[in-house]
């Protein structure tokens, strides 16, 4: 049902349309300003992403390289011995942060990049082949914890940009029309009752 059909011809309800028209275009204008925000946002986080992309995929090329490289020399069951030697495991935290409205994860990562001493199999038995690939992977994975950062902020800037759009041409194209179309009609009936009692008072005197 329209908004049209359900006010009164009133003075007072063609007051409180004009202060709804007033707030609604208030309210699109802001959602207006917030959609562009996001999608700038989106934009630069995009172009991120896609850098991230490239780079870990020459890091991936260059970690299976190296591994693959320390496996033909020192052997593979030297190399697996040595990735088996890591007792440190790595340290995730998860926090998030705002972004217009909009809460994003904010990855943090310890313990992923070692030093020699810390990956457990020690300098002597190991080789610069084996500590090159493993310097490698540890690049890759902290790239790729940046990636996954990226790409969930992506995703939730397009599902707010998706659900700021939807409010935004609800408020254009049907709320605030509608609020317009009812206050228009409500002036236009005032005006034919003023003519109508202007009409009789007129008739009266005479």
């Amino acid at each position: 049902m329209a908004i049209k059909d359900t006010v009164k011809p009133t003075r007072s309800e063609l007051l409180e349309l004009k202060k709804k028209i007033k707030l609604s275009e208030k309210g699109h204008k802001l959602l207006r300003m917030k959609r562009d925000t996001l999608i700038m946002e989106f934009f630069k986080v995009l172009n991120r992403a896609r850098d991230i992309r490239t780079q870990l995929l020459a890091q991936y090329r260059t970690a299976e390289r190296k591994i693959a490289l320390a496996m033909s020399v020192e052997g593979v069951i030297r190399v697996k011995s040595a990735a088996f030697a890591l007792r440190d495991k790595p340290e995730l935290r998860l926090q998030s942060k705002n972004v217009m409205g909009v809460v994003v994860p904010l990855i943090e990562s310890r313990g992923i990049r070692k030093a020699v001493h810390e990956r457990g199999f020690g300098i002597i038995g190991t080789s610069a082949r084996i500590d090159e690939g493993a310097r490698a992977y540890e690049e890759l994975v902290e790239n790729i914890i940046v990636a996954a950062e990226v790409e969930t902020t992506i995703r939730k800037l397009l599902d707010e940009i998706d659900r700021t759009r939807r409010r935004v041409n609800a408020l254009e194209f049907k709320v605030i029309p509608e609020l317009k179309e009812a206050a228009a009609m409500i002036s236009f009936r005032l005006e034919e009752l003023e003519r109508e009692n202007i009409f009789r008072l007129k008739r009266i005197k005479g």
